[in-house]
């Protein structure tokens, strides 16, 4: 049965799913949102014809799957009657005259390691999202499949004839694939595929050697930062939600969404719990992705989400050749939210550009004129902070006054006044203080049910939604306040079930929330140990640690009964979630070195 227990590997460019069989079963190029090449995750059957990369060994009894530690390098073994062998995939990513090296390239290594493998490589790409079936040629030591938009090249030492005919073979020495662009390789497979790999390996090695660790939950907090590192695409900065589409949120519930694109909001989330590990670099070219957003709303309306090339149109489609995950489709590409008004966009705007101003580390010196685009976003929210919006969990029929929303609103004028009184603008000081004390009064004032003994989901409402917690984590009130511990109690007895955490109790355009979504479980323990509930939270936190898959990565949901993984994957907010709770909890190196 399709899982997602997968393994990703990828260069920061594009990425690849890879499943315990050591098969390609999700790949977009040329970037995150581009063509799905290899789609058999999205296919619906276990044996789909087309759109693999499958390397298959007769009498298949077993398989083991791991990453290199440190890196971003996967292997897998697999284990037969005819004997056992281990692939390598990894996806180029190194230092290279100067600049980074990050080629759209996969390479796949294979080598015996007992008795006399017998296997058959099936190279099946598809073009045009599956609809269209390559041309084949050969060349010497190369398969060209020529698609009507895009042609890709497999380089192999591999008999070439047994690879293009699906011929079994016996695998008696290493062989190697390099799949990538219709370019030639200079050197020779085998001593390009080492020496991608030494160097790739050296690459992730001395990035994590920089990572500024908790004492506690190192391994995991390594996998989730490598992870967040991989979906971001670097020739602009953005940052992608998940590299998958349309994985639903719970069975058959039909919430399939492309989370292939950069939502302001999630990115901020990455770009600061990246920055908490000692890496800057994500931020600063994050930095840039939003100021030319900024510079292009001209003023105005800042929409939720944006392509990774920052394209503002995400037009929905559904592509009713791929049944879906498991069969439960629609698939879809594109996201309409991108039409959506969530007045939170200005906040997670502003406190992702924020720290840029304040880091020493950070080569690139933010400018007033940076400062002053800012405060244009900064004016949509203090305008837009108490008018009614689709939310942060996009609800597409119907349109409230959102706690979370005004919250970020009062976000962004609050990290304003800082930054003006980075930059010794004084009257700006006092101008967005006043607009900051004015939001922070209306959200406790009106966001606040003595019914219900709790922040509610939107003013003058009546039921509660996990994002209240954020309140706590971008410093809107003290996590002891009476009124914040009191949501705290009831957020848990309405949303809570066991470790899992609901979104919201109401029912939304689809009907009751059925999983928990796993950031608001991260955002609960963050909340407990905020208020001195430490060993619950640390309970909490082993039990999600516990959901991973083998890998170490999370999805965007949790099924409460099952434990399965539902939603796009790998979710970067429930990646977020284990760095972030990791460093409330940890031990502090003092106490234990």
């Amino acid at each position: 049965m399709t899982t997602l227990n997968l393994g990703a590997v990828g260069n920061c460019g594009f990425s690849a799913l890879i499943d315990p069989k050591g098969r390609v079963v999700w790949c977009c190029l040329p970037r995150f949102d581009g063509d799905p090449v290899f789609n058999t995750l999205l296919a619906g059957v276990e044996d789909p014809d087309e759109g693999m990369f499958s390397i298959e060994l007769d009498g298949l009894v077993e398989t083991e799957q791991s990453y290199d530690p440190k890196t971003a390098i996967l292997r897998t073994r697999l284990h037969g009657s005819s004997g056992s062998l281990e692939i390598v995939d990894f996806a180029p990513r190194f230092f290279w005259r100067d600049r980074i090296f990050r080629p759209q390239t996969l390479i796949r290594r294979l080598r015996p390691i007992s008795g006399t493998p017998r296997i058959t490589v099936r190279m099946r790409p598809t073009f045009a999202h599956g609809t269209v079936r390559p041309q084949k040629t050969r060349g010497s030591n190369h398969i060209r499949y020529v698609g009507p938009d895009m042609t890709l090249r497999v380089s192999t030492d591999a008999p070439l004839d047994y690879v293009i005919d699906e011929t079994s073979f016996n695998l008696t020495t290493p062989v190697d694939f390099i799949l990538g662009p219709d370019e030639t390789i200079e050197g020779d497979v085998t001593n390009t595929a080492h020496d991608f790999e030494e160097r790739t390996c050296k690459y992730w090695y001395n990035w994590v050697s920089s990572l500024a660790l908790p004492f506690e939950w190192q391994e995991a907090v390594i996998r989730a930062a490598i992870t967040l590192k991989l979906c971001t695409y670097e020739p602009t900065g953005a940052i992608i939600a998940a590299m998958t589409t349309s994985i639903p949120e719970a069975p058959d519930s039909g919430r399939n969404w492309d989370y292939r694109y950069c939502w302001v909001r999630d990115a901020f989330f990455v770009v600061r719990a990246l920055n908490s590990l000692g890496t800057v670099q994500t931020m600063e070219n994050y930095f840039r992705y939003l100021m030319d957003l900024v510079a292009d709303a001209d003023g105005g309306h800042i929409q939720p989400v944006y392509g990774i090339g920052r394209e503002s149109q995400l037009t929905e489609s559904i592509l009713d050749n791929f049944s879906g995950y498991r069969g439960m489709g629609p698939v879809r590409i594109g996201n309409q939210a991108y039409e959506h008004y969530q007045h939170d966009a200005y906040g997670n705007v502003i406190l992702g550009a924020a720290q840029i101003f304040f880091d020493k580390r950070i080569q690139m010196k933010p400018s007033l004129s940076d400062f002053q685009l800012l405060e244009v976003a900064g004016e949509q929210a203090y305008k837009l902070h108490n008018t009614p919006d689709a939310g942060m969990w996009e609800l597409r029929s119907r349109s409230r006054v959102h706690t979370s929303s005004s919250l970020m609103c009062w976000a962004a004028c609050d990290r304003l006044a800082h930054i003006a009184s980075s930059l010794g603008e004084n009257a700006r000081v006092r101008y967005w203080r006043e607009r900051a004390e004015e939001i922070r009064q209306r959200i406790l004032t009106e966001a606040w049910s003595e019914k219900r003994k709790a922040f509610v989901e939107s003013f003058g409402g009546n039921t509660l939604d996990a994002s209240i917690l954020l309140m706590a984590e971008v410093g809107f009130i003290d996590p002891r306040d009476p009124r914040f511990v009191s949501t705290v109690d009831q957020l848990e007895k309405a949303l809570a079930t066991g470790p899992y955490m609901k979104r919201y109790e109401a029912a939304d355009d689809f009907g009751p929330p059925e999983v928990s979504f796993n950031i608001c479980a991260f955002w609960r323990l963050d909340a407990l140990a905020r208020i001195g509930r430490d060993e619950e939270a640390r309970e909490i936190f082993e039990a999600l640690l516990e959901t991973r898959n083998s890998l170490g990565m999370l999805s965007e949901d949790t099924h409460p009964v099952t434990g399965e993984m539902w939603g796009n994957f790998p979710q970067t907010y429930s990646m977020v979630g284990i760095i972030n709770g990791a460093r409330r909890l940890s031990k502090p190196w003092e106490s234990v070195v």
